[in-house]
């Protein structure tokens, strides 16, 4: 039970029919940190398919959005389910950080200890290092050390631990942040083929380059209320709302 069902594509990602603990739905959930609202009743519901992308100015509300969903932080109001169920266990999903903690140890340590810790992933050991290393483009850097790696490399050493626990939603958080051109392309590569396998991905960003070229649907947040959610080339083509029209435009949102 828990298991992920289907086939391991060549990339190493199991191949899904369909994700499992979806849909994810938002019930009327705030969050409310020293007298300020972050989250503002936010109902919402994501589906299986393409990327989800969060965007929004900083401090919009976007991160939060996705602690409360993994349960890294309680709403002060409103439930969040997976699946119908709000008391799934979170065994299927993993969660990347913007700024992710490196153990003190060696690439391919890093991934052992993930492998070792997951409960559903179905290949272990050497076998399955190198698959990942592969697939986030970091062959032959199994013995550095990872903290003495780029950022982004450490990303995408983040992002390969991650998917060791075979997940069926990968939840990221500003992945692609402050990195340069060649390391953004290389995670956006990576998230297309997640995306591809049947995983569900669900990413935060404040670049509009970023979700043009991953999402499947856009979610836009400012002061912690959802503003629109919409396909992708809808949302990007004929916003609805001032707010929208406002950030795709690159005016200053206040």
């Amino acid at each position: 039970m828990g298991r992920p069902t289907g086939r391991r594509s060549d990339r190493g990602l199991i191949m899904r029919t369909s994700a499992r603990d979806l849909p994810i739905r938002f019930e009327q959930v705030s969050l409310r940190q020293n007298g300020v609202d972050i989250l503002d009743r936010v109902t919402l519901q994501l589906t299986a398919g393409a990327p989800t992308v969060l965007i929004g100015p900083n401090g919009s509300g976007k991160s939060a959005l996705l602690r409360v969903a993994m349960g890294l932080q309680r709403p002060t109001q409103g439930r969040i389910t997976w699946a119908g169920s709000e008391n799934s266990l979170p065994t299927l999903r993993s969660f990347v950080f913007q700024r992710p903690v490196m153990l003190r140890r060696s690439v391919a340590d890093n991934l052992r200890y993930a492998l070792a810790t997951a409960v559903t992933a179905r290949l272990r050991g050497d076998e399955r290092i190198k698959e990942l290393l592969s697939l986030v483009r970091l062959e032959g850097f199994d013995r550095r050390p990872a903290r003495r790696l780029s950022g982004g490399e450490q990303q995408r050493l983040a992002l390969a631990r991650a998917l060791a626990r075979d997940p069926a939603v990968l939840i990221l958080d500003e992945p692609t942040a402050s990195l340069d051109p060649a390391s953004t392309k290389t995670i956006e590569d990576v998230i297309r083929a997640v995306a591809a396998s049947g995983i569900k991905v669900v990413m935060s960003t404040h670049d509009l380059g970023a979700a043009r070229r991953v999402a499947g649907d856009i979610v836009m947040l400012h002061r912690g209320r959802l503003i629109e959610h919409a396909a992708a080339a809808d949302f990007l083509n004929s916003p609805k709302t001032l707010e929208a029209r406002t950030f795709i435009a690159g005016e200053l949102l206040l």
